[in-house]
């Protein structure tokens, strides 16, 4: 199990965008500094935004297995943090690399449809480089080894094995940068909030 301080958590600018995510270690550094708030994800107080003292108290009355224990205190580990000063929009393209590509088709072969181990995937280039194909987002896709292998130096009609999923560019996710291998297998629940593609707006009150 991770250790406690090595957690994920999300950021969020302080127009409430999702931009990064950062260890619960940073995200205390940034607490403590007066940089970020944490947004509070329970239920009955969802998006409350706290400072470090606010939190401490939220804290006190909380018994879970993610705190952090001081000599005289313990705090709860923030699912969500607010950078107060940062109004910088997240980026908006993804780096080309082999993991990604992974990860933008969640670790299944395009062709089949099994879902792998990375270490059993491959990527394949949908119109083969030797016919002018180009390492683009557009035209690589995840693939397994035995498929990579059948298809070989073939166009897809060649093969007669297309693609499950138009090959794009993924849109920008804080996910992308964790390794994960999808959003419903580590990050809290209430991060979907922010990283859903069609989200519920939500208000803040100034």
């Amino acid at each position: 199990m991770k250790p406690v301080l090595d957690q994920q958590v999300l950021v969020l600018n302080r127009l409430w965008q999702p931009v990064n995510m950062c260890s619960a270690r940073r995200a205390f550094t940034l607490l403590f500094l007066g940089h970020a708030q944490v947004v509070h994800t329970d239920p009955d107080r969802m998006f409350d935004t706290h400072d470090a003292a606010s939190w401490l108290a939220i804290s006190e009355g909380y018994d879970g297995p993610d705190l952090v224990h001081t000599v005289s205190h313990r705090f709860r580990v923030p699912a969500i943090i607010v950078a107060t000063r940062y109004d910088r929009l997240p980026r908006q393209e993804v780096k080309f690399s082999r993991q990604n590509v992974f990860l933008r088709d969640g670790h299944t072969c395009q062709y089949c449809g099994v879902e792998h181990e990375p270490k059993l995937l491959n990527l394949d280039h949908v119109v083969p480089r030797h016919k002018g194909g180009k390492t683009t987002w557009e035209n690589v896709v995840c693939s397994c080894i035995r498929c990579n292998t059948r298809k070989a130096n073939k166009l897809p009609a060649e093969a007669n094995m297309f693609p499950l999923n138009e090959p794009r560019p993924p849109r920008w996710r804080p996910l992308f940068s964790a390794g994960g291998s999808g959003i419903g297998r580590f990050l809290h629940d209430s991060w979907r909030h922010f990283l859903d593609p069609s989200p519920a707006r939500v208000t803040v009150s100034h």
